[in-house]
């Protein structure tokens, strides 16, 4: 069985882990994101400049290649 929490506080985490610790349950932490730290940077530099304005509309769904040149 696996039991997944999303404590809000550092006090939250604490009190979780010594619940667990008391009650000789094993756990792991895992503090590192699933993802490539350059991917989600790049990723969040591209929304920057999607929010500016920075896009490409497309016109016709069913004709891309000619809705965008």
């Amino acid at each position: 069985m696996t039991i997944i929490a999303h404590p809000k506080t550092k006090k939250q985490e604490a009190a979780i882990e010594a619940v667990l610790k008391a009650l000789n349950i094993s756990f792991q932490k895992d503090d590192e994101s699933p993802y490539n730290p350059e991917f989600v940077a790049e990723i969040k530099a591209r929304m920057k400049s999607a929010e500016k304005g920075n896009v490409t509309r497309i016109k016709d769904p069913k004709n891309i290649w000619e809705s965008i040149l």
